[in-house]
């Protein structure tokens, strides 16, 4: 089973303030399940999430320069 973690341990994971995990939440961008009346995340949510949202670099290739006539 995954382990559920806490708005600040998932804000503390992403570097960022307790809002944005609870931002995400509010706008259903990703799982979390509710235990009573706290929310939780599963690690695996946090983990897709990265994921789904890492861009990869683009590889620029030098371009040849053009010769000039002389």
């Amino acid at each position: 089973m995954d382990r559920l973690l806490s708005v600040d341990e998932v804000a503390e994971l992403l570097g960022t303030t307790a809002r944005f995990p609870r931002r995400l939440i509010e706008e259903r961008r990703i799982t979390f399940v509710k235990v009573g009346r706290h929310v939780r995340i599963p690690e695996s949510a946090v983990a897709s999430f990265v994921a789904d949202n890492t861009i990869e670099p683009i590889i620029i290739r030098p371009v040849a320069r053009l010769r000039r006539a002389a």
